[in-house]
């Protein structure tokens, strides 16, 4: 009777280790070097303080950071079936055509692209979310602003969750970016982390 009960106890422990197991959340992030932590410490960097405080608040959230700096959407497309295949993400969140706006990249490229990305992470079954990423305007307002209406478009036309850009106020203050004026220093971090705690927040509730 006592063997039995010992074995019905350890079934029951087991059932439910997987079941808390299979309640942790892996978001992928696809990005460029904003997500990448250029010219810092990985510890330092944004990505990994939102998982230490998805740890300090016990929420079973894990991230998965493929952003390469100075990677474009067509790099991403070459690497994204392994990266879905491997680590078979419940989240896929692209932060993704930066690079392709800087050096002036054809707009419809660029919404084919993102396009793929997006519809390759749905065919996978995960949940997408594309982050509206904006650009220096030095190619000029008509190409500036087709290039941020894609965003909008490429979310409406695969119904997926359009992140708003963690860079909109770090980008305007000296303060918070590297003497390059193009990623975020080590003080701008910090209020990435909390921005994107809240953005990801509103999206895994949507």
């Amino acid at each position: 009777m006592n063997r039995f009960f010992l074995k019905s106890i350890l079934i029951i422990i087991t059932a439910n280790l997987s079941f808390i197991s299979s309640a942790n959340d892996k978001i992928l992030l696809i990005g460029d070097s904003l997500s990448a932590g250029y010219g810092l410490e990985q510890a330092q960097a944004w990505v990994q303080l939102l998982q230490n405080k998805y740890l300090e608040n016990k929420k079973e959230i894990t991230l998965i950071n493929t952003a390469i700096s100075g990677q474009t959407t067509d790099n991403a497309l070459l690497k994204i079936d392994t990266w879905l295949t491997t680590h078979q993400p419940d989240y896929v969140l692209i932060e993704l055509g930066g690079n392709d706006g800087i050096r002036g990249f054809p707009v419809k490229l660029l919404q084919k692209h993102l396009t793929e990305l997006v519809t390759k992470s749905q065919k996978s079954g995960a949940k997408v979310a594309l982050m509206e990423i904006q650009i220096p305007p030095n190619l000029g307002p008509r190409y500036t602003k087709m290039f941020t209406d894609s965003y909008e478009l490429v979310a409406n036309k695969t119904g997926i969750y359009l992140m708003p850009y963690f860079m909109t106020d770090i980008a305007v203050n000296p303060t918070l970016m590297q003497n390059d004026n193009l990623h975020p220093n080590a003080d701008a971090q910090p209020i990435i982390r909390d921005f994107m705690y809240r953005a990801i927040n509103d999206w895994l509730q949507n």
